[in-house]
């Protein structure tokens, strides 16, 4: 019995190719847990792409995933004198945001991150001179700009790129190839025709991986169903059962991520609103769990434990059978399943 990432392999292969066709000279990104699937899982689907590059988030990551993709590896951690040492092999690219980190790299293949609007981390516009200089004794593979998601000031991604290109070109520094993250096809592609002397390559990750949300789904098998009436004392902390149902145990608790949850920007009245209704019941310790049964989501009796979470199905509901499967809305970048299947 298991939490299991289920992956309908067609569909889910034909949107990375989609994707692939979109962003020519795409960099798959591969970090964190894999978004949700491994890094030998997504080792192998970057190399099934035909992708030469293959980004990771740490130098500890391309540590792990350099048997599992023999192309080159871009670390997107920016690189800080007096960080442990990782032995890595020749094909493995740093990224480095300060003039001191590209001094403390000789040799090494690298990649500059310039500040955008993120502001992050990247070289400045007044450090740039001072590159030159710099960039002799390391093997430049490129820049990179970082973009934020959202531009609530109604600026254009685009522009901010070319801002930085046109700055980048004043200083007379190489522009051959510029990685760039959050840009849209038309907007790489408009970017490509102003600058055709540049290579831009995109470095995506979850719109790869988990762009088509109905090519995956994460379900809990039931261990087992109790049935309860009101007032039965239950659980950890024996707490009363508000009403007749069933305790159904499924798979799936802390250690997998479950109850786990990111912090959101919340944008309008609404969102917001939800947000406090939510946060009033769990003072009351009503705390709505990821998993779905008879068409609703249902509430954790309590809250999950190790490996399982064991939630309260009302007795007007179907009752859950040992064996059946729950689906849960999971964030993939916070959960570890038991097993993937492919179908």
């Amino acid at each position: 019995m298991a939490l299991t990432l289920s992956v309908d392999t067609a569909r889910w292969r034909a949107h990375h190719k989609h994707v692939a066709e979109q962003f020519p000279g795409l960099v798959p990104v591969c970090k964190g847990n894999g978004y949700g699937f491994g890094h030998e899982r997504l080792a192998e689907e970057a190399t099934r792409l035909g992708a030469d590059v293959l980004a990771v988030g740490t130098t500890y990551e391309a540590a792990r995933i350099k048997d599992w993709f023999g192309g080159d590896l871009l670390v997107l951690t920016p690189y800080r004198r007096g960080e442990e040492p990782v032995p890595l092999p020749d094909r493995v690219i740093r990224s480095v945001s300060s003039i001191d980190g590209v001094y403390g790299l000789v040799g090494a293949r690298v990649v500059i991150e310039v500040m955008s609007s993120m502001k992050r981390h990247g070289v400045s516009e007044q450090e740039l001179p001072q590159l030159h200089s710099a960039i002799e004794n390391v093997r430049l593979e490129g820049f990179a700009i970082h973009l934020p998601l959202d531009r609530t000031d109604g600026s254009d991604a685009v522009e901010e790129v070319i801002g930085w290109m046109d700055r980048l070109r004043a200083a007379r520094l190489p522009l051959h190839t510029m990685f760039v993250s959050h840009l849209k096809a038309e907007e790489l592609a408009r970017l490509q025709q102003q600058f055709p002397q540049t290579r831009f390559r995109a470095r995506i990750g979850t719109r790869l991986w988990l762009g088509d949300h109905e090519a995956t789904e994460y379900r809990g098998a039931v261990l087992d169903v109790t049935r309860v009436s009101k007032g039965d004392r239950f659980g950890y902390r024996q707490q009363k059962a508000a009403s007749d149902g069933y305790l159904v145990v499924v798979a799936g608790g802390t250690s997998h991520g479950v109850g786990l949850e990111a912090p959101k920007a919340l944008h309008g009245v609404m969102p917001r609103a939800k947000g406090v209704a939510r946060a009033g019941l769990a003072t009351v310790n009503r705390n709505l769990s990821p998993f779905v049964w008879d068409g609703k989501q249902r509430w954790f009796a309590e809250p999950p434990h190790m490996q399982v979470s064991i939630l309260f199905v009302p007795v007007e509901a179907a009752e859950p059978k040992v064996g059946e499967e729950l689906v849960a809305h999971l964030r993939h970048t916070t959960t570890q399943f038991d097993r993937i299947v492919d179908r």
